[in-house]
């Protein structure tokens, strides 16, 4: 008689979930941003949201909650309902970054978010204004192992996956550069082009169209393959062997999401990701597409929390 009860019990919640599913989504499903609108991780979420509601006939809106490093956007999102109908796009800074980054974050990306897909990826360029002595990579790293602290390092910010792709990359060169951290790129670019700064680390989003206009020059990209925005740029693995440092983003909804709305949803964004328009808008902003399944994210997610982890303790940088 137990195990009758217990089957038909497992029977229930099968049949539940899959009507969900079938049912699912019956009403607007809200996208979280956690930053402002037209930056790289907005015009992400905004052709993946275009693309659910123009084929599927889903209703998906585009919700901006900046602040805090992303952190008040992932935040409000482990705290909705997990019924399906709230997604965020998180990144590798809120997600991988923050958890050792702040000292009371207020969510743990593992506990308190389902993993849906893992959007793409987009490498950090290293830069210089165009008329910088340092031609390659190389120049750069021997200008700063021939006087250490001599070569100034600008980022968007502490704790900023460009200034932990710096750290990184001083820990596997032996150089030394002074890190000048900015709050974000609107101050470090004229400086960068004024020479007050010798190179600048940001998204290839950001500098790409000075980089077009002749006013900087790309010295490497971080990640392991070149960038197809900009495909004559080399990687730093091309200078430095096994150099990795990207940038990733990914959907995920509140812990707790019954599974059959997560597999729903990993399927049509999938979809979503193969299709030539998105992909070619996502590579346009410098991104890569990548995808794939709940599980291959949520691997991601916890090996890059120990590793970018462990570079946020070297590097020093602490937000309160």
């Amino acid at each position: 008689m137990k195990s009758l009860r217990m089957l038909t019990a497992v029977a229930l919640v099968a049949f539940t979930g899959s009507a969900m599913a079938q049912a699912y989504p019956a009403k607007p499903i809200k996208m979280v941003v956690p930053f402002p609108p037209a930056g790289g991780t907005d015009i992400l979420a905004r052709n993946v949201a275009n693309y659910l509601t123009t084929v599927n006939k889903w209703t998906v809106v585009v919700d901006n909650r900046p602040g805090a490093g992303g952190n008040i956007g992932v935040d409000a999102t482990t705290k909705s309902a997990a019924d399906g109908y709230t997604l965020v796009m998180g990144q590798t800074s809120n997600l991988a970054i923050s958890p050792t980054l702040y000292a009371n974050l207020p969510y743990d990306p593992v506990k308190d978010l389902e993993p849906i897909v893992l959007v793409g990826s987009s490498p950090v360029a290293i830069v210089v204004k165009s008329d910088s002595p340092y031609k390659n990579l190389s120049d750069l790293i021997n200008a700063a192992k021939s006087k250490p602290g001599s070569i100034t390092m600008a980022t968007p910010g502490n704790g900023t996956v460009a200034h932990l792709a710096g750290v990184r990359l001083m820990k596997a060169t032996g150089a030394q550069f002074e890190h000048i951290p900015y709050k974000g790129s609107s101050a470090a670019i004229p400086d960068l082009l004024g020479g007050s700064v010798d190179f600048y680390l940001s998204s290839v989003a950001t500098v790409a169209s000075h980089i077009a206009g002749g006013k900087m020059r790309a010295l490497a990209v971080t990640s392991a393959k070149r960038a197809p925005i900009l495909p004559a740029v080399p990687t730093v693995g091309e200078t430095v062997k096994g150099f990795d440092a990207n940038t990733w983003f990914g959907i995920l909804a509140p812990a707790g999401t019954p599974k059959p709305v997560l597999a729903m949803l990993n399927a049509e964004i999938n979809k979503a990701l193969k299709d030539p328009a998105v992909k070619k808008a996502i590579e346009a902003e410098g991104g890569e597409v990548i995808g794939g399944t709940p599980e291959e994210f949520a691997k991601l997610i916890k090996s890059d929390m120990a590793s970018w982890g462990a570079l946020v303790k070297e590097s020093g940088a602490k937000v309160d």
